[in-house]
């Protein structure tokens, strides 16, 4: 039986920054020597993931500090006059107040059990997202509680003893395959995909195409 709901919340919640990271690219490219646009998306990322998978323990940063870096390493690699601080500020403004999808107040409103808010991004940002759609989750854990990122265990089972329930109890809810559903997954607990994109689901893989579609899985009948 499920007891609660853990949800991420950017790409689920409410939209990424992928606009956001377009205009940012856009300006780099516009100031920068590049030869493909596209160039600059992926070097960004690669150097972004780098990080990432490296921020853990006492090793572990900030969303924020991973995202100024390695877009800085980007700016300075394209030989780009854009400012990294004023670019930066776009995607900071777009975590704070993000556009929300169309159903998910409704699916705050009419969830049967407590939803508890799992996510990879800052404490600080997250809170004000939240307060600025007015949304009402149970609980909120982030990745600076426990020094690790999603698809890690350690923020997971973080959430799960702060909530008193075993694996088995909770239904996990994100858009990302690899840091949600894998994730989740690998300790047990059940896992559920938002594809808004309508691309091909993996074998195994449980999916829907937005947050109400979950009312109709088995989990809720």
């Amino acid at each position: 039986m499920i007891k609660a709901i853990f949800i991420d919340f950017y790409g689920t919640v409410v939209h990424e920054d992928g606009e956001v990271i377009k205009k940012v690219s856009e300006e780099i490219f516009k100031t920068g020597k590049v030869g493909d646009k596209s160039e600059i998306g992926s070097y960004w990322w690669n150097e972004f993931q780098t990080a990432f998978n490296s921020a853990y323990g006492d090793s572990f940063d900030t969303q924020r500090n991973l995202e100024y870096n390695s877009l800085k390493k980007t700016i300075k690699h394209f030989n780009s006059s854009a400012d990294a601080e004023v670019l930066s500020s776009l995607m900071f403004e777009h975590w704070i107040k993000p556009p929300i999808f169309e159903e998910t107040k409704q699916f705050f409103e009419v969830c049967p059990v407590p939803i508890y808010v799992v996510s990879n991004i800052d404490s600080d940002d997250i809170l004000q997202a939240i307060k600025y759609h007015k949304l009402k989750p149970a609980g909120v854990f982030t990745s600076e509680d426990t020094k690790s990122y999603k698809p890690r265990k350690e923020l997971f089972e973080f959430a799960l003893n702060n909530t008193g329930l075993a694996a088995e109890e909770v239904l996990h809810i994100g858009d990302s395959l690899s840091s949600d559903i894998k994730g989740a997954s690998a300790i047990g607990i059940n896992a559920i995909w938002i594809n808004r994109s309508n691309i091909e689901v993996p074998k195994g893989v449980v999916a829907v195409k937005n947050l109400l579609e979950i009312y109709y899985t088995d989990y809720f009948n």
